[in-house]
This record gives structure tokens, sequence and C-alpha cells, in this order.
């Protein structure tokens, strides 16, 4: 299975976009998996279902950190190096998907309330929106590293 495969099967198991990204690094970048799940936890549906940056474009910067990041005692240009990938892959998802932010790619669709629940599922946002920001979020790191 490809990376972006793996994301979209972690993504539709129920896991939450950010996780899926994360997780399907873990292997290549030789960290906890499980770990990586948990932190990008709050990430999902535009942070917590307030509908920010995308939750899986959230999981790509956090990819992006785990390779390029600077850790304590390290030199600033890693910094500096991180903020351009992250740049870069937020220029080419907007280029795919119109947007970066969650509530422009689904519509004006409230997660944070039952209605709009119920809106994403009967439009199958799920699957007509979010399914494919995963992949894309993949692909566009695989390219940019």
């Amino acid at each position: 299975m490809t990376k972006s495969e793996v994301a979209e099967a972690k993504f539709l198991e129920g896991y939450n976009c950010a996780q899926a990204v994360c997780y399907s690094f873990g292997d290549d970048l030789n960290f906890d998996k499980n770990l990586a799940m948990k932190l990008a936890c709050g990430f999902g549906a535009g942070m917590g279902r307030n509908e920010e940056v995308c939750g899986a474009v959230s999981g790509g910067i956090i990819v992006i950190g785990m390779i390029y990041g600077r850790g304590e005692g390290q030199d600033r240009s890693l910094m500096e190096q991180t903020y351009e990938k992250t740049r870069e892959l937020m220029k080419r998802f907007k280029e795919k998907q119109g947007s970066f932010i969650c509530r422009e790619l689904l519509e004006g669709c409230e997660l944070t309330n039952p209605e709009g629940q119920n809106q994403f599922k009967e439009k199958d946002l799920k699957n007509k929106v979010c399914r494919h920001c995963v992949r894309n979020v993949v692909e566009i790191i695989e390219a940019i590293i």
C-alpha cells in the first residue's frame, strides 16, 4: 500500500484526518504511530471541529515538523526550512482543493452542532471531500520532502 492509501484507509476506519496523515508516515520516520495519532487527535475537523485549518493539512504540518523541525539545541535554520515546507504544503493543497480552511472545504457545514454533523453525513462530505484531502496532503508531502 502507498502512504496515501494507508492514510485513506486509516481515515475510513474512523480516525480523523490529521491522525490518518501522521499515521501514514510512522514507519518511514521511525516514530511511534500511536503517539503520533494522539498528538494529532485535537487537530481533526479543523482543530476540534472548529473548521479552521483542515486537519489533514495540520497532520501534514506535524509530519513536516517531524522531518525538518528544530529540536532542542539545534540550529535555527531548521525552523526556517520547516516554515518553507509548511508554506509549500499549504500552497499546493490550496491549488488542488481551492482552500485549506475546513469550513470552506465543507461548504459551510457547522460541525460543532448536531444539525451540521447531520448535514455532513447527508452530503457524504467524508467521502466527497475529506478522504481526498487526506490523500492529497500525503501525496504533496511525498513530493516536497
